[in-house]
């Protein structure tokens, strides 16, 4: 039985201490540590939390690979990936191995409060959600869809954009379009939704590429 609690680990001590004080204030109970091996020892013993949050970039242990981890020992807890120096291709493995949100330093408090909340009561998508979220990218346009792809794939804007012979600036306006037909408010929720979708991301054959 989870037990509510809010396992961080962040070795920067001001700024951990910052988000427990924030959390605690919120209502939420935090057991803060230093180093992932921390964690991950307390966790091995009494796997009960509710939500874990990481830093990415720590000495000894990355935050990709705490996530790794933790899965082998609770493959169902929901973890927040938070970072200093997020890039696309780092959000969007942190997705595949099981993150439920990625915040980028800085963050207002308010969205890492929403964030925890959210995460602490999330269950993993069943077939309706999925069913839905099928619904919502039958809206794509094929270039719109292709984008989403590349952005799955880890590719940053420069790279889709000389694959697809388009701008940067054209993928930026196919991203926004994509996020808005998926009614994603984020692109951490939209590589979430792409993922829960499988492979279902090929352009459609019978439309044109330019809509």
């Amino acid at each position: 039985m989870r037990d509510g609690r809010v396992h961080l680990v962040d070795d920067d001590a001001p700024v951990r201490d910052s988000i427990a004080f924030l959390l605690e204030c919120a209502g939420f109970t935090v057991t803060s540590y230093e180093t992932p091996l921390e964690v991950l020892q307390r966790m091995a013993a009494q796997p009960t939390a509710s939500c874990l949050i990481s830093d990415l970039r720590m000495p000894d242990m990355d935050g990709l690979e705490l996530v790794r981890r933790v899965r082998e020992i609770d493959p169902l807890l929901p973890i927040i990936v938070i970072t200093g120096h997020g890039d696309v291709p780092i959000a969007v493995e942190a997705m595949k191995l099981g993150a439920v949100d990625f915040l980028q330093k800085p963050f207002a408090d308010q969205t890492l409060i929403s964030a925890v909340r959210a995460a602490v009561g999330h269950s993993s998508a069943g077939d309706e959600e999925r069913a839905d979220i099928l619904r919502r990218l039958d809206q794509l346009s094929s270039r719109e869809r292709e984008v989403l792809q590349g952005l799955v794939d880890g590719h940053p804007n420069k790279v889709i954009a000389y694959h697809l012979g388009i701008s940067p600036r054209t993928v930026e306006v196919y991203r926004a379009k994509a996020m808005t037909k998926m009614g994603a408010g984020s692109f951490a929720e939209l590589v979430k939704m792409a993922l829960a979708a499988g492979g279902s991301l090929a352009p459609k054959p019978d439309e044109s590429q330019l809509r």
